[in-house]
């Protein structure tokens, strides 16, 4: 009997959630993607319930992959999405005005993972914009208590996406 697990990513909206899903995902994702009609993301699209995608592992396991909307407003889904879920990616922005702060409410709505360490940051474009640093992430978790890894990620890079992954799965 294969076992299957549940990884959330989340972040804010235009952070690279159904991007990274869509690298790795074995059968074509279900996205609920919808025109976007909030003119502060600079997006066509945005999702507005939860993005789904599959991957196998050796042994017969799968991951069973969940992207929740980033709109603050549509915060009550990631707990129902959250049940019963290994672990969490947090994707961080660094293109935000304080891609820091985002973070932090993304940090409080997954504080269960959080606490127990089932999470990593994950910093997009660092190669466009390389301040705040992986370095800055660290230190705001250390003083914040919640040591988590950080690393930064390129959603469009399926080796990318993996890597976290497989981070996540030994933290897990």
């Amino acid at each position: 009997m294969s076992r299957e697990h549940k990884i959330i990513f989340a972040g804010p909206t235009g952070a690279g959630k159904t991007t990274a899903i869509a690298q790795i995902s074995e059968k074509p994702p279900v996205s609920t993607d919808v025109a976007n009609s909030d003119l502060r993301y600079g997006k066509a699209t945005t999702t507005v319930a939860i993005d789904f995608g599959e991957l196998a592992l050796d042994g017969g396991e799968k991951l069973r992959l969940y992207g929740v909307p980033g709109q603050h407003r549509f915060s009550f889904i990631w707990e129902i999405a959250a049940r019963g879920a290994l672990g969490v990616i947090l994707i961080a922005d660094n293109t935000l005005e304080d891609p820091m702060a985002e973070l932090q409410f993304y940090l409080e709505g997954f504080d269960s993972f959080v606490k127990r360490g089932a999470a990593v940051v994950v910093v997009n474009r660092l190669e466009t914009h390389p301040h705040p640093a992986e370095e800055d992430y660290v230190k705001m978790l250390m003083d914040r208590g919640t040591p988590l890894p950080v690393m930064a990620c390129d959603p469009r890079k399926k080796d990318d996406v993996l890597t976290v992954l497989d981070v996540l799965l030994t933290v897990c």
